[in-house]
Formats: C-alpha cells, sequence, structure tokens
C-alpha cells in the first residue's frame, strides 16, 4: 500500500472512530436521562448503548491493528531516524528565526497535521484540539478578545481579588501586576492592565481620593473626570468605552492621564457616541 493510500486509510478510520464515540456518549445520555419507571424505554436504550459500546470497540481494536500495519510497514534506517530527529530539534529556531516562508510554514504543517478541531467552550476560550498524523492529540486553550470585563470567564474570581487589593491601599498599576501574576487577564489583552482594574473600581463605586481641593486644569485638555462633566454621564461610562475601544486614546505618558482634546469637534464626535450614532471615536 502506497503512503497516501495508507494515509486515506487511516483518516477514514480514524473518522469512523470518532464517529462512533459520539454515538457511544450519545446512547449513554440518553439512557442516563431514560425514566427508570419505564422499562421497555430503558431496556431499549440500555440495548443501544451496550450496541455502540460493542461497535466502538471492535473500531478501536481496528485503528489499532491499522497502525501496528503501518509501523510495521515503514521501516527506517536507525541512521535516517537520527538525522530526522535531529532535523526536527531545530524546526522551532527556524520557525522563531522567520527563515521559513509563510508558504513553507503552511506545506510543514499540512504535513504533520490530519485536522484541528475547535470548540468554543466560553466568551474568551476557545478549546483547540490537533489531531497529528498518526493519530496523536494535543489538546490546549487559546484566549481570544471579548469586549468587557464581564465577558471573561476568569471575572467573578478576578474583581474580588481586585476590590482586595484596592482596599489594601494598592495603586492600579501594582493591581494590574499582581492580577497579571495570578494567571488573570484583560478582556483585549493576555494581561491585565490599569484601565480594567480602574472599570472594576468603577464598576464597585470605589473611587481614589484626589489629592488637593483645585480640579487639575490642563490648558487645552480634558481630564475624565471633566469630560464627563460636559458630556452629562458617568464616570465609569467613559472607562468601559475606552477598555472596550470604543474611545480610541492613548494615555498621557508624562502625566499617566487619560486627556482628552477641549474642542467643539472632539466633544461633539463625543456626544455622538453618547447618543449611538456613531460606535467608535478616535481621539
Amino acid at each position: 500500500m502506497r503512503h497516501s493510500a495508507r494515509s486515506r486509510s487511516a483518516r477514514r478510520c480514524s473518522q469512523q472512530l470518532e464517529r462512533l464515540r459520539y454515538q457511544a456518549r450519545l446512547a449513554e445520555r440518553q439512557y442516563q436521562k431514560s425514566d427508570p419507571d419505564n422499562r421497555l424505554v430503558t431496556a431499549e436504550l440500555e440495548k443501544r448503548w451496550e450496541t455502540a459500546l460493542q461497535d466502538l470497540k471492535r473500531a478501536e481494536e481496528d485503528w489499532q491493528r491499522l497502525i501496528a500495519q503501518q509501523a510495521k510497514a515503514i521501516t527506517i534506517d536507525p541512521e535516517l531516524r537520527a538525522a530526522f530527529a535531529d532535523a526536527a530539534r531545530g524546526i522551532p529556531e527556524l520557525w522563531r528565526q522567520g527563515l521559513l516562508s509563510q508558504q513553507h510554514k503552511k506545506a510543514l504543517l499540512r504535513c504533520l497535521i490530519d485536522k484541528v478541531v475547535i470548540h468554543r467552550s466560553a466568551p474568551d476560550i476557545v478549546q483547540t484540539r490537533i489531531v497529528w498524523r498518526g493519530g496523536a492529540t494535543t489538546s490546549f486553550d487559546v484566549p481570544v478578545a471579548v469586549a468587557s470585563v464581564a465577558r471573561l470567564s476568569c471575572a467573578p474570581e478576578m474583581e474580588p481579588v481586585a476590590v482586595e487589593l484596592f482596599r489594601q491601599g494598592k495603586s492600579d498599576e501594582d493591581i494590574a501586576a499582581e492580577l497579571t501574576r495570578r494567571g488573570f487577564r484583560s478582556p483585549r489583552e493576555l494581561t491585565v492592565i490599569p484601565s480594567t482594574v480602574r472599570t472594576i473600581r468603577l464598576n464597585h463605586g470605589l473611587r481614589r481620593p484626589r489629592p488637593g481641593s483645585k480640579p487639575r486644569q490642563i490648558p487645552g485638555k480634558l481630564t475624565v473626570p471633566q469630560l464627563v462633566k460636559v458630556l452629562g454621564v458617568p464616570l465609569h461610562w467613559a472607562y468601559q468605552r475606552i477598555e472596550r475601544g470604543e474611545i480610541e486614546i492613548a494615555l498621557d505618558p508624562d502625566r499617566k492621564l487619560y486627556l482628552f482634546p477641549d474642542t467643539p469637534e472632539a466633544i461633539a464626535q463625543l456626544k455622538k457616541l453618547k447618543a449611538g450614532r456613531v460606535h467608535r471615536v478616535r481621539l
């Protein structure tokens, strides 16, 4: 049997195995949900489950025989095998150095991977399973961006920690670093950024005391508290839209503040965002 024919046979066998596993799980769930008082239905469902398990067992035995046959059919000289192993160990470094073109990377992955199965188990997590040629599998979770803190699966655990750290007197930057160390993340980042901490604080009604009695005045600019007074919105409205990317504005590197242009044009755009007439404002 040629290599391509062996690959097709292995793929068909693998797909059949996946289908029978699904059928066995389905039959088990149906049996477990059946009413014990309805003996005829329960007996029929139990029989279907047993049949599905028997079919699955035969398919698994066929798969093991196929793998054994293919392993026996493919004989590689030990020196050639060692050379392949040495070459494989260098692939990650070649990949990182950018010595392989995108076309070469795709061709290499097609040689190694049979299929990729993904399932969105949570709004911010995609479960991924790689089925390699030969039957081995690798499973892992891929974090994906979401629109807000509330959409994070880690939010119920992260928010109480952030609140407690705030009450200990820590800054937003220190809280963000500690949350990152504990494995949490922001909606659009793999780490926790200070604006996420600020959003959590404001959602819990926690505000930091401001030094001095006079509000900070910067010519030609509006701070967030000054802006929300102009717009007539609560403070967390602005921070939430910055967090979601609906307001695109950079943190001032010197003052560590969001400074909005104090111009009629900028205020008009923000009022349109408030009214829902636009969905994104870049400043």
